[in-house]
């Protein structure tokens, strides 16, 4: 946008809008995602440090895709194979970068006693055994999640899972500090403002409204508590948040989700 914008026509001034915003979306695809992006679409940190605000809009396109992936699965194979093929994909398309937060996370916070140890194991690249026995489990809770959900609804369940939980990691970059002096996550850093903050929160909602009411309450809870179980820990024992802890955030947040939609009282 030139420095001139106030001297521009409204519609001028709407497109010049439009396309910082595409390329807040598209930075923050680019960043979670192998999806591609338009070339016209820079390396900017600026973009990317606007671009929280749609991250649950990338958690719709991702499970959006898994979700179509499942339905076309579910016509030539059994339902178990078919969710298999949509955890595949949407790990395919985010690259494991979330399911890599997590194991760091584990490991650092399972094998460190103080801020630096931790730090210092989450940054190393090599996966130890609280991260690989974590990364198992939670793969496996997600599977057996997936299944018990009548067929019908789980393209909905994993569109909502998705972007619901992306949210909650959306939640740290309001309350917490970020802690390291640079990382995979530093242009990020900056605190989400909170009408950015209610737009992802509006976006996450969407899904929603086609699950059942009560479940869908239930869903939000567990990863509510999930994410507060978690920002509480990563405060106490480093006193913000890396970007591991956001991809943890994110894999445990949809699995509790998983598990409220399933929760049974009869």
């Amino acid at each position: 946008m030139p420095d001139n914008e106030e001297n521009l026509p409204a519609t001028v001034k709407q497109r010049f809008s439009l396309r910082r915003e595409l390329e807040y979306f598209f930075a923050a695809l680019r960043f979670f995602t192998r999806l591609p992006v338009p070339k016209w679409v820079g390396h900017s940190s600026e973009a990317l440090d606007r671009a929280a605000r749609y991250f649950p809009a990338v958690g719709l396109l991702v499970g959006a895709i898994a979700a179509l992936v499942f339905i076309v699965a579910s016509q030539i194979w059994p339902m178990t194979l078919a969710v298999l093929a949509a955890i595949a994909s949407s790990i395919y398309l985010t690259g494991a970068f979330h399911e890599d937060g997590w194991s760091d996370m584990v490991d650092g916070f399972g094998g460190g006693w103080e801020k630096a140890q931790i730090l210092s194991i989450m940054k190393d690249s090599r996966i130890g055994s609280f991260g690989a026995v974590a990364l198992v489990v939670l793969l496996l809770a997600r599977f057996l999640a997936l299944v018990e959900f009548d067929p019908l609804i789980i393209p909905m369940v994993l569109l909502a899972g998705h972007t619901l939980s992306r949210f909650a990691s959306t939640t740290l970059l309001r309350a917490l500090d970020y802690v390291r002096d640079e990382g995979k996550a530093k242009p990020l850093a900056t605190r989400i403002g909170w009408r950015e903050l209610g737009f992802a929160a509006l976006t996450a909602l969407l899904p929603l409204f086609f699950l059942p009411p009560f479940e869908a309450f239930l869903g939000c809870l567990f990863a509510a508590l999930a994410t507060l179980w978690l920002a509480r820990m990563f405060r106490r024992q480093i006193g913000g948040y890396t970007g591991d802890c956001l991809g943890a955030t994110q894999q445990l947040a949809e699995v509790a989700f998983y598990a409220g939609l399933l929760c049974r009282f009869s």
